[in-house]
């Protein structure tokens, strides 16, 4: 495949094979000048007044993300670009006093083998798989209800079929955890936390919440591609959705299980069905009762804080604020903030 370049003359050329220094979107400032390689991670295709086509391209590295537009040459630069794709840009970064930081190109390369690993393109959890996956089995291990102990080893077990596809899938495609190993990072977070909370309040049934919490999102095993450098709705998902999903494949393993309560299985499919609280948020019921609750507000503290986790991992050097975020309805305030780069590292 070809490279693009802008018709205009650029300030910048392309030279052969050699690269700028590369540089995290993260550390990058004002006026730098940039030629590496980055992930494209959304294409926007849209309208001119003139009837014209141009593209807003998203671009990121496990950093952050800049958005780039394309105004000319649509049709040459289509065929470089695709969700999920590597792509060589050489542009200047900019900060619009309007629209914030862009990158305004001044060419496109398909990047070649060997130039850039794909580690530094990718966002991920903070924790290794590895180690969740630990923590993933000392948590099952505290279950002792037989039917639903047999119940998580035949879906999140060591050996089971879906195990390699619940621990590299994302959480979600925006927002939080939309990463590989998000859907682990994700369920174990809410999984510890209701265990840890569970003998605080009254009446509650540990053992059916920590399952149902380690199970809430299961669904999205076969809503979302497995591609974790363009994360996609798949036709199931859109037409039936995580929940409905989810549920499925739960109870279909529950009817496989010699003698499983039906109680046992009404409490923990009602979790799976009411986990996001609201008709409106996509439950098909309200949570009604104490376990399903408890999974429910965990579920979504576990999923704001992981919006402040991505937040903050595009914060600047000295930033204490983030930029507006549609998820939290405003900006994020970091007090003594230390990157999470940094943290990355350290944790690896």
């Amino acid at each position: 495949m070809g490279e693009w370049k802008l018709a205009r003359p650029a300030l910048l050329t392309v030279r052969g094979p050699g690269y700028l220094p590369y540089m995290f979107i993260r550390e990058v400032s004002d006026g730098t000048d940039l030629d590496q390689v980055l992930m494209v991670r959304e294409i926007d295709k849209r309208v001119k007044r003139d009837g014209g086509e141009f593209l807003r391209l998203t671009l990121g590295d496990r950093s952050g993300q800049v958005v780039a537009m394309v105004w000319d040459d649509v049709p040459e630069v289509v065929p470089l670009v695709a969700a999920g794709r590597p792509v060589r840009v050489v542009g200047r970064y900019v900060v619009h006093p309007r629209y914030g930081p862009q990158l305004n190109l001044r060419a496109l390369r398909p990047a070649e083998p060997g130039s850039f690993e794909l580690d530094d393109l990718l966002d991920g959890p903070m924790r290794s798989a590895e180690q969740m996956e630990v923590d993933l089995r000392e948590l099952v291990a505290t279950v002792p209800q037989p039917h639903l102990h047999a119940l998580l080893e035949r879906l999140i077990g060591a050996r089971a079929e879906g195990w390699p596809a619940y621990r590299d899938a994302p959480a979600a495609k925006f927002y939080h955890q939309a990463y590989r190993h998000g859907l682990l990072e994700h369920c174990l977070t809410v999984g510890q936390a209701v265990s840890a909370i569970s003998a605080t309040f009254h009446g509650i049934d540990r053992d059916v919440a920590v399952a149902g919490a380690l199970l809430h999102d299961i669904g999205k095993l076969e809503a979302y591609t497995d591609d974790p450098a363009a994360i996609e709705l798949t036709d199931d998902g859109r037409l039936q959705g995580e929940i409905a999903l989810g549920y499925y494949r739960v109870r279909r393993e529950i009817e496989e299980i010699a003698g499983f309560p039906p109680s046992l299985a009404k409490q923990l499919l009602h979790i799976i069905l009411s986990h996001h609280g609201t008709l409106e948020h996509g439950s098909p019921v309200l949570p009604a009762t104490r376990e399903a609750t408890l999974v429910h507000m965990i579920d979504n503290l576990g999923g704001r804080l992981g919006s402040f986790d991505r937040l903050e991992k595009e914060l600047r050097e000295g930033e204490l604020w983030s930029g507006f975020d549609r998820a939290l309805g405003g900006g994020a305030y970091f007090a003594g903030h230390e990157p999470l780069e940094e943290s990355r590292r350290d944790a690896a």
